[in-house]
Parts: C-alpha cells; structure tokens; sequence
C-alpha cells in the first residue's frame, strides 16, 4: 500500500486547510484511515482516525476545530482544520491500517505551519 498525502502549506491563525491522502495497492475493505502529526521535538500524535465504516475520532486538541471524512471510492481520506493555531504546526502524516492484517502503511506527510 502506498500512501500520497498533500494539501499542507503556510496559513495565517484562524486560518483553514484541508490536506488529503490517497491510497493505493492491495486496499483491505476493513481498515482504518488516520492523520498523525508531529512538531519538532516531540512524539508523533494521534491527530484523527477513521474507520471504512465511517467512524471517527479525534483528539481532545483538535476537538471543534478539524473534522476528518473519506472517500472510499477514491481510497482518499482528508483533514477538514479549521481555526488553526500556531501549536498545530508540525509535519502531518496519514496512515492506513490493515485490520486484518494489523499492518500500517504511513506516508511521507505534509508540512503545516501556522504563522502571521
């Protein structure tokens, strides 16, 4: 499975973007789609997930402000951020969970930095 993600970039606060992310290859139909980030010098983090059923979650952090949906006919998933704060910095990455298998495929992730 590969995983090609993009849609990040320089946004002022309060500012919006909405990267996606596109898989393709062997596709479970049972599998989990998520978004991870990571700022400098800190651990990668959970950001949000969903399920090929349409169930998903958030962290505490984003919670109000980003939404994450998907296109399983594209095999696409995105990231609806909105009021972005400069602490939502950091690189993005989304990921494809196998659950068969329980195997993840990352991708290479996408920059998003919130600045004036």
């Amino acid at each position: 499975v590969q995983l090609q993600a993009s849609g990040g970039g320089l946004v002022q606060p309060g500012g919006s973007l909405r990267p996606s992310c596109s898989a393709s290859g062997s596709i479970s139909r049972i599998n989990i789609m998520a978004w991870y980030r990571q700022a400098p010098g800190k651990q990668r983090e959970l950001v949000c997930e969903i399920t090929n059923t349409g169930s998903s979650a958030c962290a505490d952090s984003v919670k109000g402000r980003f939404t994450i949906s998907r296109d399983n006919a594209k095999n696409t998933v995105y990231l609806q951020m909105n009021s972005l704060k400069p602490e939502d910095t950091a690189v993005y990455f989304c990921s494809y969970r196998n659950l068969s298998t329980q195997y993840t495929y990352w991708g290479r992730g996408t920059l998003v930095t919130v600045s004036s």
